[in-house]
């Protein structure tokens, strides 16, 4: 009996270790797929919608309603494309938002381009004195500045409605450009005042030392090296101006519409076109996806150096 128990032990002890060594070889390999199988749920949850936008765009009315759906249409069409560029072929219904698209989409070039000038002008020359010069009460002003950036806009949606009517810019590009850029610049100030504080002083020192004057110190040695911070200001501008619908909603009408606020008026007398609505997502989500694919190697620097200056 007690010859069983002994030989029983060192089996039992055997099977433990061998067990051991296994999860030690198959660990570091699992915790990696798992890892990976993370990574590309996520990636699959994030661009999933945007795939089946496009396969909306592309597929016949009937398959869109159609039980089960299907990723791939049997009957692609593209139609949808043809009559929001080159307008509806005759006797083709379209609802009377689908026949300004391109008016809507000029609409939202003109003010996110202006808009993200007038940011990067402004933005640039308002954060410059915070990051080089001494000014009473600096911490304050940026507080307040980022204070400012906290307050949610429909807290001050009517307020903000009656001034920009009684000063006569409901409906035009001014009073859009005005909203965005006065919303935007506290985001671009700080981003542009801890982007100029990691421009080493000295080197604007020895620019005015050599007879430059202050002006020229910046046009000739900061804004070149505030590039990546220059263009992440501009596509974080560019692309706020371009998908923002608030306001855009409560302050054109027909003559400013912008593409965010046409496309979801995309309905007619038997109810919303969705197809026509993915159509014109795809078409609006272009100019932002061109930008970032072109900037995005200065994006991250341009966001990321300086953020734990100051």
């Amino acid at each position: 009996m007690a010859g069983e128990l002994t030989g029983a032990a060192p089996l039992e002890t055997t099977l433990a270790s061998r067990l051991q060594d296994f999860w030690r070889r198959i660990k570091p390999p699992l915790g990696t797929a798992v890892f990976y199988g993370f990574v590309l749920l996520f990636v699959f949850a994030m661009i999933a919608p945007f795939l089946w936008m496009i396969i909306s765009s592309i597929s016949p009315q009937f398959e869109l309603v159609a039980r089960p759906p299907h990723w791939i249409p049997d009957n692609p069409t593209l139609d949808r494309y043809r009559a929001l560029i080159f307008g509806p072929e005759p006797g083709q219904s379209m609802p009377i938002a689908a026949e300004r698209f391109l008016q809507a989409l000029g609409n939202s070039l003109i003010v996110s381009i202006s808009t993200t000038i007038i940011c990067l002008i402004v933005g640039t020359l308002a954060a410059y004195p915070f990051a080089r010069m001494r000014i009473p009460g600096e911490s304050y002003f940026l507080l307040g500045i980022l204070t400012v950036q906290m307050l949610p806009v429909i807290v001050i949606i009517i307020p903000l409605y009656l001034l920009m009517q009684r000063l006569g810019l409901i409906d035009t590009y001014r009073g859009l450009i005005l909203l965005y850029a006065g919303f935007l610049l506290p985001t671009v100030i700080w981003i542009m005042f801890g982007y100029l504080q990691t421009i080493p002083r000295e080197l604007e020192d020895a620019a005015m030392i050599d007879g430059c004057s202050r002006p020229g110190a910046i046009v000739r040695v900061i804004l070149p090296l505030s590039g990546p911070g220059l263009v992440a200001v501009g596509a974080f501008a560019f692309l706020s101006a371009w998908n923002e619908f608030f306001m855009a909603l409560i302050f054109t009408t027909a003559n400013t519409k912008t593409i965010t606020v046409t496309v979801t008026e995309f309905s007619t007398q038997f109810g919303i076109d969705f197809g026509l609505m993915a159509t014109g997502g795809v078409i609006g989500s272009i100019p932002p996806l061109i930008l970032a694919l072109l900037l995005q190697r200065y994006l991250v620097k341009g966001l990321t150096t300086g953020a734990v200056k100051g």
